[in-house]
């Protein structure tokens, strides 16, 4: 395992594999290993670098949070690396992937579905006051179901609990619930702005599955952009690189050959 120090001293770990030109892989409300499915499809071309997010995995914390914070952790692992690399990421990782190449130098950014609210929904978005109110009535199990279903599901699913039965990564969110309140309660206050100074490439990713809010909310974020793409992938939902790696790396790997291709020789 490594490690780099963010701005405030917290230490970010990451685990690397493969060599070649960088691709960090930022994840969401998981851990990094949320892209164990995906990691083998670019590590025989690239130096695929995959952090766990502050307060998770292996990575360290402080008790003061924000948007800020997560960003300066992406830049530090920017740094870190050996040239100017195509962030990756999913969900909240989406969003840290767009913010970090407004203020680093990278050679494209590919977010899925990024962790942006907008419209209606914005405004009346009460996940993490729920969320809040399950862990104050000492419910950690309730408040992170409430994420799944909100997040995953949009709100809407016959039986959440079946569901949960066969998710490979349940019952682990309900440890770090509390990071997962603060991180919501972060995305809700900060709306995204009328365009994102973004100077790379940029490939927007969604499935046709997932929730209509994070759909809407990509459309949204690819208007922002100068030069984004938008590429929807039909019958996978929120979780689609994990749940389709081979789908969605395909597309990905089309725009890395553009971007950023292999090193050959």
């Amino acid at each position: 395992m490594r490690t780099v120090t963010s701005a405030d001293g917290t230490r970010i770990a990451y685990e690397r594999h493969g060599d070649g030109r960088p691709l960090l892989l930022l994840h969401g409300g998981l851990t990094r290993r949320y892209w164990d499915p995906v990691v083998p499809e670019f590590a025989d071309d690239y130096a695929v670098f995959t952090p766990d997010r502050r307060g998770r995995g292996e990575s360290g914390d402080r008790e003061a949070y924000g948007i800020d914070r997560e960003v300066a952790d992406v830049r530090a692992l920017i740094d870190a690396v050996e040239g100017e690399p195509v962030l990756f990421g999913h969900s909240f990782g989406g969003r840290m992937a767009v913010e970090a190449a407004r203020v680093e130098p990278v050679a494209g950014v590919v977010a899925y579905e990024p962790a942006y609210l907008v419209d209606e929904y914005r405004k009346e978005a009460d996940l993490a006051a729920r969320m809040a109110a399950r862990l104050d009535a000492g419910e950690p199990r309730e408040a992170a179901r409430l994420h799944v279903r909100e997040v995953i599901h949009g709100g809407e699913i016959d039986d959440l609990d079946a569901w949960l039965d066969g998710w490979p990564p349940w019952p682990a969110p309900v440890e770090h619930v509390e990071n997962t309140l603060r991180m919501n309660r972060a995305i809700e206050e900060q709306p995204l702005p009328d365009s994102l100074d973004v100077g790379a490439p940029t490939l927007l990713l969604t499935g046709s599955e997932g929730p209509e809010h994070l759909r809407e909310s990509v459309r949204a974020v690819n208007e922002a952009l100068p030069s984004g793409r938008l590429v929807e992938f039909e019958g996978i939902g929120h979780g689609g690189p994990a749940e389709s790696p081979e789908r969605v790396a395909a597309t990905v790997r089309r725009f890395l050959a553009e971007v950023a291709p292999p090193r050959t020789g």
